[in-house]
C-alpha cells in the first residue's frame, strides 16, 4: 500500500470536498479521483459515500481513517529518526569513566547532554583506566574518561578536568594543625594512594613530583577506590592523598587539608580511538571538540 494514496484518503477526509482536497495535494481532482479508486480496490471497500452533492466517510472509511493517519505519522516519525540519526542526533554513546568523576562531573555532563541531545543515550561503565583504553582499542567503549597521563599512541586523549591534590586525616592527626600540607610535612607519615595498576601514569607522576620536591610519598597502603580509602581514615587507620573532587562527602570525623603541590595536578582526559560515526562526533563536538 502506497503511502502516497493513504495521504490522500487522509486529506480527502478531512476536507470532504474533492477540489479542496486536490487543491491541498498539488494535483488534479481527477488524478484524486483515480487514487481513491485504486486505494479502494486494493482495500475491497468503499471509503466514501459520495454523489454529485456531497462526500462523506463510509462506515469503512471512519474505520479506516485513525489507522491512515497512524501510519502517516509512524511513517514520519521513521523518515525523522532515520535523519536524526544521520546528524548524529539520535542513539547511544557508550562511556567508560574512573569512579572519582561521577560525584562532581558526571551528573552535570549527563543533564547538559541530555537537554541539548535529549535523544542521545549514555551507557555508562565505570572502569579504571587501563580497562579503559582496552576497551577503546577492541571498540568495546566509544569514549572514556581516563586518569592522565597515559602512554598509549593508539589512543588520543584531552584534558577536560584538572585538580589539586588534597591530604585527607582522621580527626586529632597532628597535621590538622597546619592549614595547607606541605610535601616535608609528610615525611614521617605513610599515607593511602591510589594503586599504579589502576592508573599507571597518575600514579608515577605524583609520585615523580612529590621526589622532586625533596620529599618522596612513604606508601602506608596501595588502594582501588577513593571511598574505600576515606572509609579506613574515618576509622583512623592512616591519612591519604587524593585529587580534591574524589571526596564525594566528608565524614563528620574527617579533615581535608590542600596539598602545597602546584607543579603536580590530578588531570582526567577524554579518551577515544575513532570519530568514525555522526553520533561520536556529534558527542565530541559537544564536550568542545
Amino acid at each position: 500500500m502506497e503511502l502516497r494514496l493513504l495521504r490522500s484518503f487522509v486529506v480527502l477526509a478531512e476536507e470532504l470536498h474533492f477540489g479542496r482536497a486536490a487543491e491541498r495535494l498539488c494535483i488534479v481532482q481527477p488524478a484524486l479521483s483515480m487514487q481513491i479508486r485504486s486505494l479502494e480496490n486494493e482495500l475491497g471497500a468503499v471509503l466514501f459515500d459520495r454523489d454529485r452533492h456531497r462526500v462523506e466517510l463510509s462506515a469503512a472509511g471512519r474505520v479506516f481513517l485513525p489507522e491512515a493517519q497512524a501510519t502517516l505519522d509512524q511513517a514520519q516519525r521513521a523518515v525523522q529518526r532515520v535523519r536524526a540519526a544521520e546528524a548524529g542526533e539520535v542513539g547511544m554513546i557508550r562511556l567508560g569513566f574512573v569512579s572519582s568523576v561521577l560525584p562532581a562531573y558526571l551528573p552535570q555532563l549527563i543533564r547538559e547532554l541530555h537537554a541539548r541531545h535529549p535523544l542521545i543515550e549514555l551507557e555508562l561503565k565505570d572502569m579504571p583506566t587501563p580497562d579503559q583504553l582496552g576497551a577503546l582499542r577492541t571498540n568495546a567503549i566509544d569514549f572514556g574518561f581516563v586518569r592522565l597521563p597515559i602512554d598509549d599512541k593508539r589512543v588520543t586523549t584531552r584534558t577536560v578536568l584538572e585538580e589539586e591534590f588534597i591530604v585527607v586525616l582522621p580527626a586529632g592527626h597532628a597535621l590538622c594543625a597546619v592549614s595547607e600540607v606541605a610535601p616535608a610535612d609528610l615525611a614521617g607519615h605513610p599515607a593511602f594512594f591510589l594503586a599504579r595498576r589502576f592508573a599507571p601514569g597518575f600514579h608515577d607522576a605524583f609520585l615523580l613530583a612529590m621526589k622532586r620536591s625533596g620529599t618522596p610519598l612513604v606508601i602506608a597502603r596501595e588502594l582501588g577506590e577513593f571511598t574505600t580509602m576515606v572509609a579506613l581514615i574515618a576509622a583512623g587507620m592512616g591519612i591519604g592523598v587524593v585529587p580534591k573532587l574524589a571526596m564525594v562527602a566528608k565524614p563528620d570525623n574527617v579533615e581535608i587539608r590542600p596539598l602545597r603541590l602546584p607543579e603536580c595536578r590530578s588531570r582526567v582526559g577524554l579518551a577515544w580511538t575513532e570519530l568514525d560515526t555522526p553520533i561520536k562526533r556529534t558527542f565530541f563536538r559537544y564536550l568542545g571538540g
